[in-house]
């Protein structure tokens, strides 16, 4: 989205018409809404710009559920936006830690500060594009004046005057562009050439509470060593690393791991990196620890708490014999080892009759869609495949989830 664009819709007769679409799921839904509305006289900008957010509110709807019927988006800001459920925790910390106004610089279309303005803080939302945050400006409008929205550098807003209402307690949410600029179209860009930079978010982290987003895959190397660093994934994908600094961090803090599912959330907390458990021989039960927990390097403890060890150096499985699980593993009971030769695999699936396959892997260099193909599957039953490295071969395990 363009200027243009936007401006186009954000008139009376574009919000109108953006509301009066459905979510549009395909192609073929684009296609005929673009044809109704040019037919019936629509200015190309306006049907581009309409039907546009229409598709996009469509997917949005996994990330902001209802709300995203009465948003608007750019397709780089739904991509890079946090969902609305993650938000509201991150609010949860800011509000639990006393804060009662957070700077949001790089507010993005505006998904956190949603989350930070629902639960009654006060919001100055900053980002360094112009139609990024006037889109953040419409989706906090409802907010009143709770929220302000800015178009500036984060570099440049003055926190000790928005922080400087008697009794307040501010705090900053950062969350650097990581991504070339732009609205459709972006690539990620090295992490010294965040904006704003690492060093400058760094040392603001040091002089006051601040929480920073990053992509889950931060050089760890490169943390600060005076923050809480928390991992967090919703439903099965390691969605970011948070930073938090000062009054946010907890005490005793510095590596944590925070697992999402659906409604439930479990989290797990450490004073540092745990020692992995030692290699055991593989038992009854495979464990695949949460990519969040990979990231916190926490396995030795999840480990501990299932009687489990290390299936080999470097390889992120746990095997036990133990009956146990914990929401930080997907745990399987292992049937038996099949041969890894590709030819042989195949024919002793189609012997167990398995038509549907799960294919999961770690230290071997495979592609799951080709090896899936390759096997040409048949039956009508079910299994999960573990293909990874043991004793130093390739081993080929079926098992069954628990």
């Amino acid at each position: 989205m363009d200027a243009a664009e936007l401006g186009a819709l954000l008139t009376p007769e574009g919000l109108r018409l953006v509301d009066s679409l459905p979510p549009m799921e395909s192609t073929d839904d684009v296609a005929r809404a673009v044809s109704r509305l040019r037919a019936d006289g629509r200015s190309p900008a306006l049907v581009s710009a309409a039907v546009g957010q229409a598709r996009l509110r469509a997917k949005a709807r996994g990330k902001f559920a209802e709300f995203a019927d009465r948003m608007l988006f750019t397709r780089a800001g739904l991509e890079q936006a946090t969902r609305l459920s993650i938000a509201a925790r991150h609010a949860g910390r800011f509000r639990e830690a006393g804060v009662t106004a957070v700077a949001d610089l790089g507010c993005g279309i505006g998904g956190d500060a949603l989350g930070f303005a629902a639960l009654g803080l006060r919001v100055h939302a900053v980002d360094a594009d112009e139609v990024t945050a006037a889109i953040a400006a419409y989706n906090l409008a409802p907010f009143g004046d709770a929220v302000t929205v800015q178009h500036a550098r984060a570099e440049d807003v003055d926190l000790a005057a928005r922080f400087a209402a008697p009794g307040e307690r501010g705090a900053v949410w950062l969350d650097p562009a990581r991504r070339t600029a732009g609205h459709s179209e972006t690539s990620r860009v090295r992490p010294e050439d965040y904006t704003p930079s690492l060093e400058w978010a760094f040392a603001l982290a040091e002089r006051m509470p601040t929480g920073i987003k990053l992509g889950p895959g931060f050089d760890r190397s490169a943390l600060p060593p005076h923050v809480e660093a928390q991992w967090v994934s919703a439903d099965g994908s390691t969605i970011e690393l948070v930073l938090w600094s000062g009054t946010l961090a907890r005490d005793g803090v510095r590596r944590a791991a925070l697992v999402v599912r659906g409604d439930s959330a479990h989290e797990l907390t450490a004073a540092k990196d745990a020692a992995d458990e030692p290699v055991r021989a593989l038992g009854a039960y495979l464990h695949e620890p949460d990519g969040a927990v990979i990231r916190a390097r926490l396995i030795g403890d999840v480990a501990r708490a299932l009687q489990a060890g290390m299936v080999a150096d470097g390889i992120a499985y746990l095997t036990s014999d133990a009956a146990l699980t914990s929401p930080f593993v997907s745990s399987f009971r292992v049937r038996e080892q099949l041969p890894a030769d590709v030819k042989a695999l195949a024919r002793a699936l189609r012997q167990r009759g398995i038509g549907t396959l799960e294919i999961k892997k770690r230290g071997v260099d495979i592609d799951p869609a080709v090896l899936r193909k390759s096997l040409k599957l048949s039956g009508d039953a079910s299994a999960t495949l573990f293909v990874t490295r043991i004793d130093g071969r390739r081993v080929a395990l079926l098992a069954d989830r628990v």
